[in-house]
């Protein structure tokens, strides 16, 4: 017996230290979730247990039987304990299958809600209990609760093991499979000593088989515990400089266990000081041989580590010649954060002035923040926040570290990304030079043919004695040569770059060419408009590019109504820019087609030739402005091309001059 007792004094003292480390450690590495908190208490509830009955067993040792008031605090800590320990059991679980796992068991949420009635049962009846049996006092009445809570802990063992079965057979991670298959052999074990405890309480002496419970019920913490720390389950071991001081700190503790429990027991012949001094300087002497044993294990990890931070940092340097900074950021950001164990990364090239500040998520953790500088000034910031109440050193290094490279990795991306750009445009330039001397060549070959043929037809047209047969097919043919004359202009002009910029009127310009097709839109139904503010507003552009780009729009933003609608054109001075949109009320644009609608030759007309919209861009980017477009508006429908153009500079010689701007109808707005 006196054998069983101290192995049952080392396997409480055992399962308090383990869930007390474990209730540590998820504090050191808390997260805003819902599955961390569950956990805790889950932690906390064992612990109490553990607490409970360790409190018990060394008031024997100490007085030989347990004082009434010991008693007390143990059984109020062993039933507390108790009392919850069925729905965390189930709840956590649950959680983890939503928040970890990223899947959903609703049986067993809903079974989590049912069991939480089961606590507040049990107090009810141990009240009950109470009531109808005063002379009992507090001591019955903890008792009556701890016998009631012992289904609790039944159904706990029962209901765990098959989730855990559950889990394993869900997921692929070698890391999860070991820790829950462990988990579910535990359950299993701890349900049959618990059952085997139930069925034989009223002949046998329990003891034996309550240690038994009382060991397995200490490897589901040891387990947690080790996948932490041995494989980074949940990021428990991100921070390793935490897990060593909790190491020492228990050490520590365990080792004035051992001085007291020492100095008790020599008593008779030492002073109980006497003791406590010997043993306390005999840890000098330990000093040398720890540091032996520990100083190459540090060593190998703190070289471990480095490997680890050297190899994302080369990742993320063959990630930057790629040259793509905003996946050059995103990978980053993501490393890092998997690599530390930290909550959000964020890093910020350049630094906005205008944005939060990073927080920690659920206002738990810590941040740091560190400036990226190269060549002596800051180029952006790197901000990271922890799970934990703190960033360890270990960490802060690492980031230190990252923080020294990323300028670099910065820069060499936006050098590749800068040369792979104007390898692009020299491509596109070379593309379209082709295409121009292509567009040209074939135009000027087959002008002059065409005309011919429409110079034959005119003439057969006024002849008097033609058939109507015959000349209602020359009209049809003379029509067709129109209509292709047509195409290789438009083809001329886009192989045609726009001729030199002059200073040019353009609120009057766009109010003539508004006037230009206000016939066609009435002919289509369509409401025509401008809205042009009284002051001129002058930009520096080739005129004819100018007219050409709004033709264009116009035309296009008429012909996208064939129910009728409204098309307004407005002006507008932002800045230093004159602003220009072209609106209309058709049935918008798809966004695969305003992918490629910029492009030669995408149309999706069936008589187009996709010169129209090209020869805008090329027409706007040769007057050093920008377009673009917005599809649908409201309601599904609506688009909405917006131009911009340089201002003139009105310290140019060449001013305004009168042939530049009478020419242009100074009409009022009739849309």
């Amino acid at each position: 017996m006196a054998l069983l007792f101290y192995v049952r004094l080392i396997g409480l003292t055992a399962g308090t230290l383990v869930y007390l480390f474990l209730l540590a450690l998820i504090l050191g590495h808390r997260r805003p979730r819902l599955f961390e908190r569950l956990l805790f208490f889950l932690a906390l509830s064992l612990f109490l247990v553990y607490a409970g009955e360790l409190l018990a067993v060394n008031a024997t040792l100490h007085y030989g039987s347990v004082p009434e008031p010991t008693r007390q605090v143990s059984g109020f800590l062993f039933s507390l304990g108790l009392l919850f320990l069925l729905p965390l059991v189930v709840q956590t679980h649950a959680q983890y299958i939503e928040q970890v796992q990223g899947g959903r068991i609703r049986r067993l949420r809903a079974l989590g809600i049912i069991v939480y009635a089961l606590p507040v049962a049990n107090l009810v009846k141990a009240a009950l209990s109470i009531h109808r049996h005063p002379e009992l006092g507090i001591a019955g009445f903890f008792h009556s609760l701890v016998v009631i809570n012992s289904l609790g802990v039944l159904l706990s063992c029962l209901l765990a093991a098959p989730i855990q079965v559950s889990i394993l057979k869900s997921t692929n991670n070698p890391t999860e499979r070991r820790l829950f298959r462990n988990l579910a052999l535990s359950s299993f074990g701890l349900t049959m000593a618990l059952l085997l405890i139930n069925l034989i309480s009223p002949r046998v002496d329990l003891t034996n088989y309550v240690t038994y419970a009382e060991l397995i019920g200490i490897l589901p913490g040891a387990l947690l515990i080790y996948s932490g720390l041995k494989h980074n389950f949940l990021e428990f071991g991100a921070q390793r400089n935490l897990v060593y001081a909790l190491s020492a700190t228990f050490l520590a503790l365990l080792y004035l266990a051992l001085v007291r429990r020492v100095s008790g027991w020599i008593e008779p012949t030492l002073p109980p000081e006497a003791t406590a001094s010997i043993l306390l300087f005999v840890l000098i002497f330990l000093f040398e041989p720890l540091e032996r044993a520990i100083g190459p294990a540090l060593h190998r990890a703190f070289r471990e580590r480095m490997a680890r931070w050297q190899s994302l940092a080369a990742e993320l340097q063959e990630e930057a010649r790629r040259g793509d900074v905003a996946h050059l950021v995103e990978r980053a950001e993501r490393r890092i954060r998997e690599e530390l164990g930290l909550a959000v990364v964020r890093i910020s090239v350049p630094r906005d002035p205008g944005v939060k500040l990073l927080e920690s998520p659920g206002g738990l953790g810590h941040v740091v923040r560190m400036p990226l500088t190269a060549g002596g000034k800051e180029s952006g910031i790197l901000e990271a926040a922890s799970t934990g109440s703190y960033l360890t050193g270990e960490t802060s290094a690492a980031l230190e570290f990252i923080a020294e490279q990323l300028p670099a990795m910065l820069d060499l991306c936006r050098l590749i990304e800068g040369k792979v750009r104007l390898e692009r445009e020299l491509a596109e330039r070379e593309r379209l030079a082709l295409l121009g001397q292509m567009g040209a060549s074939v135009s000027h070959n087959l002008r002059n043919p065409l005309s011919s043929m429409k110079t034959i037809l005119q003439v057969q047209l006024e002849n008097p004695e033609l058939p109507a047969s015959v000349r209602h097919d020359d009209a049809l043919v003379l029509n067709e040569i129109d209509r292709m004359s047509a195409k290789l202009s438009q083809l001329l002009k886009f192989a045609k770059p726009s001729a030199d910029g002059k200073r040019v009127a353009a609120v009057a310009l766009a109010k003539q060419t508004v006037e230009l097709f206000r016939h066609d839109a009435e002919r289509r139904n369509v409401i025509l408009g401008s809205d042009a503010p009284r002051e001129e507003i002058c930009v520096y552009v080739a005129e004819e590019a100018l007219n050409e780009a709004l033709s264009n729009l116009i035309v296009n933003a008429i012909e996208a109504q064939p129910e009728g609608g409204r098309v307004r054109v407005a002006l507008a001075q932002r800045g230093d820019r004159l602003e220009i949109c072209i609106e209309d009320s058709g049935p918008g644009i798809s966004p695969e087609v305003r992918v490629k609608m910029f492009q030669p030759f995408f149309t999706t007309k069936a008589t187009g030739t996709g010169l129209g919209l090209a020869i805008v861009a090329r027409r706007v980017s040769e007057m050093g402005g920008t377009i673009s477009c917005e599809s649908p508006l409201a309601g599904g429908r609506g688009t909405r091309f917006r131009v911009t153009l340089p201002l003139a500079d009105p310290a140019r010689a060449d001013d305004l001059t009168r042939d530049n701007a009478g020419g242009y109808a100074d009409d009022t707005d009739r849309g």
